[in-house]
């Protein structure tokens, strides 16, 4: 069996090639920069239609694990075009190669929690109403209806993902950033204190080990054409999870919050109901959040 993972070298993809390995899938790759010495990856862009043609119909994958996207809320509203052009033509392209030359292949999507905005019940349904609260929000919505309307043909499955996290995440995303400058701080490399943006919000947080199995499990087990919340079913405050990571550090740390680092939407809580997702498919999670930031701190110890 084959399976073919876009954007195969950001943080997720390493995780999920090591994990469909280790069940005996070949694995292949697609993604924009030249870093591979295996022949495994192919050098490209989702939204150049003629090289996902080309890539799709050479190796003729039997899944495919779709990561690659524009992933940051922030910087959506600086590029809506771009976040429109890669995560709803690009995944045009990916899904109208499937029909032309492997139209059996299943497909995970990997969509967002963040097309939930503010929820009207807590944890949150597949069937919760999404909102169009930013132009990255705007893009996975799109590209779901893309899905309904245009591919019933296909067997897609969508994973609305929550929060996840790890060793090797970019400093971009909040915990990564947490863990880095108290290590830094530990090092001696910056002052002690750790400037935060808004503490006050609950999150779903998930290791990405834990998710890359659930990803995994789906394209075996669940069902077509439907919706997955992915996430840990547990919120955690902010605040909590940075005084965990500092408790971590023997220094005494101060904490200052930048205006820079406030997003313009940041909904106040955001939990996963994954019943569907662990009924369908026996997902359970593996990795408690304090194993994870304990793992992500050893980490930057040993990088930065």
């Amino acid at each position: 069996m084959k399976a073919l993972i876009t954007g195969i070298s950001g943080f997720v993809g390493p995780y999920l090639k090591k994990q469909l390995i280790d069940n005996g899938i070949e694995v292949f790759g697609l993604d924009r920069n030249n870093q591979d010495k295996n022949n495994t990856i192919f050098y490209g862009d989702i939204t150049d239609s003629v090289f996902i043609d080309k890539t799709i119909k050479k190796i003729k994958p039997d899944f495919i694990y779709h990561l690659a996207g524009f992933s940051s809320v922030r910087e959506s509203f600086h590029h809506p075009d771009l976040v429109y052009k890669i995560n709803v033509e690009g995944t045009k392209n990916i899904l109208q190669a499937m029909r032309k030359f492997i139209p059996q292949t299943k497909i995970l999507i990997v969509s967002s929690a963040v097309v939930y905005g503010t929820p009207l019940k807590v944890p949150i349904l597949e069937n919760e109403p999404t909102k169009k609260t930013s132009p990255y929000a705007n893009s996975r919505i799109e590209t779901e209806n893309v899905l309904l309307k245009e591919f019933d043909d296909l067997n897609w499955i969508v994973s609305r993902s929550f929060n996840h996290t790890g060793p090797g995440q970019s400093t971009e995303f909040v915990i990564a950033d947490f863990c880095a400058q108290a290590v830094m701080i530990e090092k001696g490399l910056k002052p002690p204190v750790i400037l935060t943006g808004n503490l006050k919000i609950t999150r779903d947080f998930s290791d990405v080990r834990d998710i890359v199995l659930a990803y995994y499990l789906l394209l075996k087990k669940g069902k077509i054409r439907e919706i997955y919340n992915v996430g840990s079913g547990n919120g955690y405050k902010i605040f909590d999870l940075l005084k965990f990571i500092t408790s971590c550090i023997k220094i005494p740390i101060k904490i200052e919050q930048q205006q820079n680092k406030v997003r313009k939407i940041d909904n106040s809580l955001l939990i996963a109901n994954v019943t569907k997702l662990t009924q369908d498919t026996g997902w359970t999670k593996s990795y408690d959040i304090q194993k994870t930031i304990k793992d992500m701190i050893e980490y930057f110890r040993n990088t930065l």
